[in-house]
Parts: C-alpha cells; sequence; structure tokens
C-alpha cells in the first residue's frame, strides 16, 4: 500500500483520460490534480515539443506546407497552421497523420520513466473524443481505470474564452464546432467534473474526482454522465 493525500491505495500505475472541449477548465482541472498528487501526461505539451524546429515533425510540416507556416523566430506559426488545418479536414488529417505516431511514442517513453509504484496517471487529450463520439487516442485505452470529462454549457465556454484569450465569440464558435459536442463527451465519461461554478466550486469537484480516483476509478457513469 502507498498512499496519495493521506489515502491508501493499491500499489500500481492507475491511468485515466482527461478531456473536455474549449472553454470548459479542463486546463485548470489538470493542474488542480497535479497538486492533489497525480502524474500529467500533458497531449498538447508533446505536441508543442514534437513541433519545435529541428524536430521530425516540424520539419515534415515545413515539407508539406512549405516556408510560410514558419516565423522570424524559426518557430511554428501555430496561428497560420491552425487556419490551415482548421479550415481542412483533409490537412487536419495528414496533420495528424504526423503527429499522432510521434505522441505515442513519446508517450510510451514517459510511462515508462515512471516510479511503478508510486503513479496515478492522467493522459491530458482535448480531443480524445471525436466529433461522431469516436475516441482518438494513439494507445491502447483499455486498460484505463476511467475517462474524465470536464464539462460546461457551451455558450458559457464561448463567452469565458471569448474574454480569457481576446478571440471574437464567432472564432471560439468556429473551433468549437471542429470538436465533439458536450452530448459526445459525456456519452464516453466514467466521471464527470462540473466546472459551472466558481473555482471553490471546481476545487470541491476536483476533490471529489481525486477520491473516486483513489478508489480505482470505475468503468461506470459518475456524476450524471
Amino acid at each position: 500500500m502507498f498512499v496519495f493525500g493521506g489515502v491508501s491505495t493499491i500499489r500500481q500505475v492507475l491511468e485515466f483520460g482527461l478531456t473536455g472541449g474549449i472553454g470548459t477548465g479542463k486546463s485548470t482541472v489538470s493542474a488542480l490534480l497535479v497538486e492533489r498528487g497525480a502524474t500529467i501526461i500533458d497531449a498538447d505539451a508533446i505536441v508543442r515539443e514534437l513541433q519545435m524546429s529541428g524536430k521530425q515533425v516540424f520539419d515534415m510540416m515545413v515539407d508539406r506546407w512549405g516556408p510560410k507556416i514558419v516565423n522570424e523566430q524559426g518557430e511554428l506559426d501555430r496561428t497560420l497552421v491552425a487556419e490551415i488545418v482548421f479550415s481542412d479536414q483533409g490537412e487536419l488529417d495528414a496533420l495528424n497523420a504526423m503527429v499522432h505516431p510521434a505522441v505515442a511514442a513519446e508517450t510510451d517513453a514517459r510511462l515508462a520513466a515512471l516510479d511503478r509504484e508510486r503513479a496515478i496517471v492522467v493522459h491530458d487529450i482535448p480531443l480524445l473524443v471525436q466529433p461522431g463520439g469516436e475516441l482518438l487516442t494513439t494507445r491502447e485505452i483499455s486498460g484505463w481505470a476511467g475517462i474524465i470529462v470536464v464539462d460546461l454549457a457551451p455558450e458559457v465556454a464561448v463567452e469565458r474564452v471569448a474574454e480569457a484569450r481576446g478571440l471574437s465569440e464567432e472564432d471560439v464558435r468556429a473551433r468549437q464546432a471542429k470538436q465533439a459536442t458536450r452530448e459526445e463527451r459525456l456519452a464516453v465519461a466514467d466521471f464527470v467534473v462540473d466546472n459551472t461554478g466558481d473555482l471553490s466550486a471546481l476545487e470541491a469537484e476536483v476533490d471529489r474526482c481525486w477520491d473516486w480516483m483513489l478508489a480505482g476509478g470505475a468503468h461506470e457513469s459518475e456524476g450524471g454522465a
């Protein structure tokens, strides 16, 4: 037995998926889980690392879309890349074909480096649920202890993102439209973190989630999914 946050649990690695639509607060939940003892494997952070100048994925992207996607600092112009791939499904598919195998390899390497007796691992994957409800992951998830979905009404999420990032609400809605729907995410959730309230309310939700994780998760709905 070992202890996370004062609670005894089994001596093994427990893996969970964490996802949520744009503006739902998934990144905040991820940070709060780290405070409680989780190890986060952040898919977006891995992608950014793999897309740095000198990395293979960077070179593959420049080969496809040319030097126009490289900024004055020699790194990717992510805004331009987003404009290219989010306006053309074929280009998005091409990007995914470059990125996903590399992310899978890096994820496996990070898992192999863990202390196998003291780990609750959270795979932070924003696009884990695809439009239509299909799960998109480059790793086998049958051994995961559950999928956590951070939930917020889409219109509230639009308002929060527009205010926080200085984007237009139309731009945020366009990005939402490329993602799974709220209903599709909830349909695959084993645990739902409700982010309707303020930070204090979210802390309480994360505490509830952490207790569930320490208990080993469950492949059944929790929190109304």
